[in-house]
């Protein structure tokens, strides 16, 4: 039975017991500061395990997850993975144990036909009620019932005593017996590794954990189960190994094509790994240097770094087919299957450079270094520069650095890296638990948005958060968050930033600074200016229309930005994320080269052109299918529900959108581009204003220029020529400097070949100068050639802020061994720089002047060694 088939029996199961079969959420979980990615099939049920129930009380998926918390075991065990899709069924305070139990067993033995005799279970110690449907209900043998304590059979594991707060209970597992035919009877799993296979977890969230471990009776209980598909896939499949599965296969064979030498766990960790890449960019995580991006990012040069003990090519970015091959459940992968090969490559032609680069100057770095220093130096050239862990240990192993100094160095990193991550964890939203604060004390409806339409209304305060605590009463000169029944502000998403504005009644006013939402809560975040409020008060909210104005301008001149981006540079355009506000926007898209002065004027000048013609905005409510036949253009990292908003913009701009626009492009004004650069490897970003901050930048450009014309003594319209004028005046007087200098340098030749040391036959020529560019150094080291036949050249220069080296080697140098490549890259870091060439001739820049000489010091010695 295939991977695929099983996922449907699943879900066709769970269907005929009146379950919605709800899709996959994305792997970047929305609204939820608790993880970086989704880790398993609940976390899309948060609000509904808390008691908000929608419209169903029954739910069933296949739930896209990724888990980085075992890295290391990837590829070393038969079931560790990155990515992996986890089966579960779900019920929010409708059915309990007894169905969860019998449905389970009878989709494993009946649905999939697996023996009973190779089935056994677990219970919590303390669980008599699940005991008992085991042993009477099913009748399972009591000699294959375990009984097992906190850390292995209560969610979340350990709870009881080390919390944290919040929903949890008691669980049942089921396990697959591989070695049916032994006699022993286990008290416990583990008692003989490799045995058994644990197949499904059923959580019966029954408690509310509070301070000092009380577990009160939850009034509504609810089912929580999980089961990894890969996992069930090795048990139906009759293998051991999940990388034995037929969903891997295409992902094996394609490495294997590519990688014929491969290792095995290289092998593994490298089809791993390609899907968590694969899933992590199709629903959004663009390839950084922070969060999600950043473990992403370290995927792909993990897996870099062991194809490229193979080869010296970028092969990685390769196998995104294979993974669409293999996962085409998930169509997002084949139809985003460029744009994802684009971003790995980047990364991959950008580590490998990393890694000619550094890899040299560490191994030089690490010979001489003490325990304390080789800590150091393996973290910052992991951390900063880039170089794999996997690399950074073979280099040492070949070393062959003393054990001690060795041990203490991996001992000093993991330090660094514990202390580095405690650091990135405080400073971040992510946390321990599996509910927020605000989670758990929270009873509230989702907040229903008025704004589309009305800049006023009155409402109903249903919720008050004070000192992050909820709040009945609140009074003046309080900071609060105020939760309402309906509101006209909007809440940031989408790019948009918060609405502010005031809540107000007769006797009192809270001034809202900004407007957030969790769940589709609106949080209206302020201070109390007057008088008090409490909980159930009506107040009129109103939000400050000017403010909202200048964000629907920004707004609506975004989404014609991005047509006017697509006419110009091409369809391959596609945004990674914006920002809306009050006085500009900004938007990041995939496009790997920087975009013309031309280019730019000609987008800019369609957006003007289009807000001209003051073509009409409007806004339609539609099932997503027809919206997507439409053509509207989607946010490569959201997540749609099946009712989708569409904002349309004359005949040219449909986008699905639930933000704010004005009526006509003609209520933008104006629109100007204030910047493009690159963000990210393959992603660019440009900024803009519109309206009144737009005439501002052009009224400040105008007065800049104007200055400049009087500097130079000419009317506006001559200021071009006169600054080209200038500028061909500097580099013609640059030029006769450079000339003169070199005039001078090259009479002095004869006395710095007369300096030169004899090296084995070599003459090694040496010298510094002051304020050279690097082609009158070339200039020097062909004079120099010509009259030293038999030379090894070393030049060098430095300015206030660059020093700059040459080496340039003649065919009896290159002869005996001296190669000007391969000793650029030995001195290059010494002056944080980086260089490369042929063996006849090589350069390398970089800014520390101050080690200019050292970097010299050192040739010599390597030349004389």
């Amino acid at each position: 039975m295939t991977v695929n088939e099983i996922r449907k029996k699943f879900l066709a199961f769970f269907k005929s017991k009146e379950h919605a079969i709800i899709k996959s959420d994305s792997v970047v979980p929305k609204d939820d500061p608790t993880v970086l990615f989704t880790t398993a099939g609940m976390q899309q049920f948060k609000r509904q395990f808390l008691g908000h129930i929608d419209d169903y009380t029954r739910a069933a998926t296949s739930q896209k997850c990724i888990r980085t918390d075992d890295l290391d075991e990837v590829g070393e065990t038969d079931f560790h993975h990155t990515f992996f899709e986890m089966l579960g069924n779900f019920s929010f305070g409708d059915y309990f144990k007894e169905e969860a139990i019998i449905w389970g067993w009878e989709f494993l033995t009946q649905e999939l036909k697996i023996p009973e005799d190779r089935l056994w279970v677990s219970v919590y110690k303390d669980d008599d009620e699940a005991a008992d449907i085991w042993l009477k209900t099913i009748k399972i043998d009591s000699k294959k019932l375990f009984r097992l304590g906190d850390k292995s059979n209560f969610w979340p594991s350990n709870a009881k005593e080390n919390g944290p707060n919040g929903p949890c209970g008691p669980c049942s597992e089921i396990f697959y017996d591989y070695e049916p035919d032994k006699k022993s009877s286990p008290k416990d799993p583990d008692d003989e590794p490799g045995r058994f296979c644990e197949v499904w977890n059923l959580v019966f969230t029954q408690y509310n954990r509070k301070d000092g471990g009380e577990l009160d009776p939850l009034p509504s209980k609810n089912i929580d189960t999980g089961m990894g598909l890969e996992r069930l896939a090795s048990v139906m499949q009759g293998v051991q190994n999940n990388f034995e599965t037929d969903i891997w296969q295409p992902i094996i064979k394609a490495i294997e094509k590519a990688l014929p030498k491969i290792d095995l766990k290289s092998k593994r960790v490298i089809a791993d790994h390609m899907r968590a890449i694969c899933f992590g960019i199709a629903d959004g995580v663009v390839p950084s240097n922070e969060g999600r991006g950043y473990v992403i990012k370290k995927l792909i040069i993990d897996i870099t770094d062991r194809a490229l003990q193979l080869t010296d090519k970028p092969v990685i970015h390769t196998l995104v087919g294979s993974v669409a091959e293999a996962m085409d459940a998930y169509p997002e992968i084949a139809k985003k299957e460029k744009d994802i090969a684009g971003f790995i490559k980047s990364v991959e032609k950008a580590y490998i450079k990393v890694r000619s680069e550094r890899l040299p100057e560490f191994k030089k770095k690490a010979k001489k270094a003490s325990a304390q220093e080789l800590g150091e130096l393996i973290f910052v050239y992991r951390d900063t520069y880039g170089l794999a862990l996997n690399t950074i240990a073979k280099t040492l192993d070949e070393l062959k650095i003393d054990s001690k100094v060795l041990k203490g160095g991996w001992r000093k990193y993991e330090e660094r890296m514990k202390a580095q991550q405690d650091q990135s964890r405080a400073a971040s939203n992510i946390t321990k638990n599996v509910f927020t604060d605000a989670d758990l004390n929270l009873d509230v409806a989702k907040t229903e948005f008025v704004g589309y339409k009305e800049a006023e209304t009155e409402s109903k305060i249903l919720a008050l958060i004070a000192d992050g605590k909820t709040a009945d009463k609140v009074k003046e000169g309080d900071q609060v968050q105020v939760i309402l029944e309906q509101t006209p502000f909007y809440a940031e998403s989408g790019g948009q930033v918060g609405d502010n504005g005031y809540l107000t009644t007769k006797a009192g006013s809270i001034r809202i600074e900004d407007t957030q939402k969790q769940d589709d809560i609106s949080f209206h975040k302020g201070v109390v200016e007057k008088g008090s409020f409490k909980v159930k008060d009506k107040v009129m909210a109103t939000i400050t229309v000017d403010r909202r104005l200048s964000i629907m301008r920004n707004h609506t001149a975004t989404h014609m930005l991005q047509y006017a981006m697509r006419k110009v540079l091409g369809d391959h355009i596609q945004q990674q994320g914006s920002f809306v506000g009050e006085d500009r926007l900004r938007f990041d898209f995939t496009h790997h080269q920087q975009i013309t002065d031309l280019e730019l004027k000609q987008i800019e000048d369609i957006v003007n052109m289009l807000i001209r013609a003051c073509d009409e905005v409007k806004t339609d409510v539609l099932p997503i299918d027809e919206a997507n036949k439409l053509g509207a253009l989607s946010f490569f990292a959201e997540k749609y529900a099946d009712i989708v908003r569409v904002v349309s913009i004359g005949d040219y701009s449909k986008e699905f959108c639930g933000g704010t626009h004005l009526g006509s492009t003609g209520q933008i004004g104006t629109f100007v581009i204030t910047q493009e650069s690159a963000i990210a490897q393959g992603i660019r970003r440009i900024e803009a204003r519109t309206g009144i901050p737009a005439m501002k930048y052009i009224d400040e450009r105008e007065a800049t220029l104007e200055q400049i014309a009087k500097a130079l003594k000419a009317p506006v319209s001559e200021v071009a020529a006169k600054v080209k004028q200038q500028a061909k005046k500097l580099k013609e007087l640059e030029a006769q400097m450079a000339q003169l200098r070199f005039e001078s340098i090259k009479n002095s030749v004869d006395v710095i070949i007369d300096n030169a040391k004899d090296i084995n036959g070599i003459q090694f020529i040496t010298e510094i100068f002051d304020d050279q560019d690097m082609g009158t150094l070339r200039k020097v080291s062909d004079i120099l050639k010509k009259k030293a036949k038999s030379s090894l050249i070393a030049l060098g220069s430095k300015s206030d802020d660059k020093a700059s080296i040459l080496i340039a080697a003649t065919d009896a140098a290159i002869k005996k061994g001296f190669k000007s490549n391969e000793i650029i890259q030995k001195i290059a870091p010494i002056i944080d720089g980086s260089g490369g060439g042929k063996p006849q001739l090589a350069q390398a820049g970089g800014k520390n002047t101050k080690n200019l000489k050292k970097a010299f010091d050192e040739l010599n010695q390597l030349i004389a060694s």
